[in-house]
C-alpha cells in the first residue's frame, strides 16, 4: 500500500466570548506605512474604547514588527499567515486610518465565516476612508457580506449606535433609500435615442481600451473581466509598462520641449525648486513630457479608445510620476503630438480618455461620457477623483474630491488657471509634477461603474460643484495634500452617509455640463446607453429622468 505525506490540518483556537478581532491593511510603499502608523495607532485606540464600552474586548490579530516600525499588513504572504490564526468564526475588524493594498486581505477575508466590518476615521489628513471604499469595493466584488462604519474618533453618537448593531447583530445595514433603478425611458426622447445609437455603435464597431499592467495598488474593484467587459463591445489590449519605458527613451529632447513651450504658452505654471528629492525640477517634468508622447505613439500603434497607466508600482522606480501625462491626454486642448515620422498629429483636436491607476470601472465610464458628450457638442473632458473626505460649508455637505495628481485642465478653467507641483516623496520617490487646481463651479454628473453580484452595474447622479472662499478650499487642501487638484463637490439628494455605505469604489467619475438643464439631459442619455448595453442603471439622489 503507497502511503503519502498529508498535509496536517490546520487548527484554529475557539473565538473567546464578547471578544473581536482587529487586522489592519497597509501600503505597500514602507515609506508610506512609517508615515502612517501614529495615525493608525490613533484610529485603533479610538476604535478599541468604543467596543470596551460596550463590554467586548479587542484582541489584535497580529503584532506590530519592530523590525519594520509599523503594524500594517504588508503583503498577501503576510495577510494569510495572518488569518491563519485567527478564529474562522471570528468577528473581525479591519481598521483603517490610511491607504491600503486591498490583496493584502482578501485572501483571509474570503475564507472567513465570522461577520466582518470595515472602520476608518473621518479625517483628510490620512485616506483611510479612500482605504475602505476600495475594501468594501473589493468585497462587494468578491460577494463577500460585510458591513462598515467611520467616525472621526469614535466618540459620536450615530457611529456609537451603529458599533453597538453591529456587535449585537454582526451586521450594519446601510441608508440606502437615495437609490433607485432607472424607470422605464421614453424612447421617442432625442437623448434616449442617442443613447440607444451610441451603444449600438460601440457593440458594431467595437473599442480598445490599452492596459499598461494590469491590477494596480491591490485594487481587485478595479479589474472587469473580459466576460463582462467583452459584451459591452469593450476589449483589453494588455501592454506592458516596460514597453513605455522603452519607447520613452526613443522620443527626442526637442520633441519634449515642444511639449513645455506650448504649455508655457497657454499659461500653465511650474513650482519649481532646486532639490530634485523634495522639490520639482525641470528634468522631472521633462521626462513626464516623454512619457505623454510615448503613450499618445503606443496608443495609436494599437488603435486605442482609452488608456490607462498604472505606474505606482514598477515605473515608480524608474522615472516620475505618470499623473502630468495622463491629465493631458484627458484634454480635448493639449500640446499637438506626432508620428514617429512627423506627418501625422494623433488624435487630433480629441482627448484621449485615460483612465487613472488602470481603474477599469473608470475605463468604461470614461469611454461612455466620452462619446455622449461628444455627439452632444459637449466638452468630453472627464476624470475620477478620490472620495476623500468632506465637511458640512454654508448649510451643505461639500465633499474633497481630490485625485492623486491630474485632472483635465478644462476643469480648472483652462491652463492658465492651472499648474504643476511636486509629487509628495513618500509615495513618488523620483518626483514628477502634478496637473493640479481647484475646479471651477458648475453643474456635473458623476458615476461609478462597477461589479456586484456578478454582473455590471452603474450608479448615476447630479451635483455641483460650489464655489468655496479661497481661506476654505486651501485649509481643505492644507488638511488633505496640496499638491493634488481639489473639487468641491455637492452630490444632489445624497447625504454623507448615504454614499460612503452606498458607493463602490474609491474612484468617483466627474463630467462638466453648461447647465443644470444639459446635464440632466446628457445624464438621461449616458442612462440610456448603459441601460442598452446591458449593464443595470441605478439613479442616485436627485435625478430628473
Amino acid at each position: 500500500m503507497t502511503s503519502y505525506l498529508l498535509p496536517t490540518p490546520l487548527t484554529r483556537a475557539s473565538t473567546p466570548e464578547r471578544t473581536i478581532f482587529t487586522v489592519t491593511s497597509g501600503d505597500l510603499r514602507q515609506a508610506a506605512n512609517l508615515r502612517c502608523w501614529p495615525t493608525q495607532q490613533q484610529l485603533e485606540a479610538d476604535f478599541g474604547s468604543a467596543v470596551n464600552r460596550f463590554g467586548w474586548s479587542v484582541k489584535r490579530g497580529h503584532a506590530a514588527d519592530t523590525a519594520s516600525g509599523h503594524g500594517f499588513i504588508d503583503s498577501q504572504r503576510m495577510g494569510i499567515e495572518v488569518f491563519k490564526t485567527i478564529p474562522s468564526d471570528a468577528p473581525i475588524v479591519v481598521v483603517e486610518a490610511v491607504w491600503q493594498y486591498s490583496h493584502h486581505v482578501l485572501a483571509g477575508l474570503r475564507a472567513h465565516r465570522g461577520p466582518i466590518l470595515v472602520v476608518a476615521n473621518w479625517a483628510g489628513d490620512y485616506p483611510g476612508l479612500v482605504g475602505l471604499l476600495n475594501l468594501t469595493a473589493s468585497l462587494t466584488k468578491a460577494g463577500i457580506a460585510y458591513s462598515s462604519l467611520w467616525s472621526e474618533d469614535f466618540t459620536d453618537e450615530w457611529a456609537v449606535s451603529q458599533l453597538e448593531t453591529w456587535l449585537e447583530t454582526g451586521r450594519i445595514i446601510p441608508d440606502e433609500s437615495h437609490v433607485r433603478d432607472l424607470p422605464a425611458l421614453d424612447a421617442a426622447s432625442p437623448e434616449v435615442a442617442l443613447g440607444v445609437a451610441l451603444a449600438h455603435q460601440l457593440q458594431q464597431e467595437q473599442a480598445i481600451i490599452g492596459i499598461f499592467d494590469e491590477g494596480c495598488m491591490g485594487m481587485y474593484n478595479a479589474i472587469i473581466d473580459d466576460e463582462l467587459l467583452n459584451p459591452l463591445g469593450i476589449y483589453k489590449e494588455r501592454l506592458s509598462q516596460s514597453a513605455l519605458f522603452a519607447e520613452m527613451a526613443l522620443v527626442t529632447d526637442a520633441e519634449a520641449d515642444t511639449v513645455k513651450a506650448w504649455l508655457d504658452n497657454a499659461g500653465f505654471t511650474f513650482h519649481f525648486g532646486p532639490d530634485d528629492a523634495t522639490e520639482l525640477t525641470p528634468a522631472q517634468v521633462h521626462s513626464q513630457f516623454k512619457m505623454y508622447i510615448a503613450a499618445l505613439r503606443i496608443s495609436d500603434d494599437f488603435g486605442l479608445d482609452a488608456v490607462g497607466i498604472q505606474y505606482q508600482q514598477g515605473l515608480k522606480d524608474l522615472v516620475p510620476a505618470s499623473d502630468l501625462a495622463e491629465g493631458l491626454l484627458n484634454n480635448v486642448e493639449r500640446p499637438p503630438v506626432f508620428s514617429r515620422d512627423g506627418q501625422r498629429e494623433l488624435y487630433a483636436g480629441a482627448a484621449l480618455p485615460h483612465f487613472n491607476e488602470v481603474d477599469e470601472g473608470v475605463a468604461v465610464d470614461a469611454l461612455i461620457t466620452n462619446r455622449v458628450w461628444t455627439a452632444m457638442g459637449l466638452d468630453p473632458a472627464n476624470t475620477l477623483h478620490d472620495v476623500r473626505w468632506g465637511e458640512e460649508y454654508n448649510g451643505e455637505f461639500v465633499w474633497v474630491f481630490e485625485i492623486s495628481g491630474s485632472v483635465p485642465a478644462s476643469h480648472n478653467g483652462g491652463y492658465d488657471k492651472s499648474y504643476s507641483m511636486r509629487q509628495p516623496p513618500m509615495f513618488f520617490p523620483l518626483g514628477g509634477g502634478t496637473l493640479s487646481g481647484v475646479s471651477k463651479p458648475g453643474e456635473i454628473v458623476w458615476s461609478r461603474v462597477f461589479i456586484m453580484d456578478g454582473v455590471l452595474h452603474v450608479d448615476l447622479g447630479r451635483g455641483h460643484v460650489a464655489d468655496l472662499p479661497a481661506a476654505e478650499t486651501q485649509r481643505r487642501l492644507d488638511a488633505t495634500d496640496p499638491q493634488w487638484p481639489i473639487m468641491h463637490a455637492v452630490l444632489n439628494g445624497v447625504t454623507r452617509n448615504q454614499l460612503m455605505g452606498r458607493h463602490k469604489a474609491n474612484h468617483a467619475q466627474v463630467v462638466y455640463a453648461p447647465d443644470a438643464d444639459t446635464a440632466d439631459r446628457a445624464l438621461v442619455a449616458k442612462a440610456a446607453l448603459f441601460a442598452e448595453l446591458g449593464v443595470l442603471v441605478h439613479l442616485c439622489g436627485d435625478v430628473a429622468v
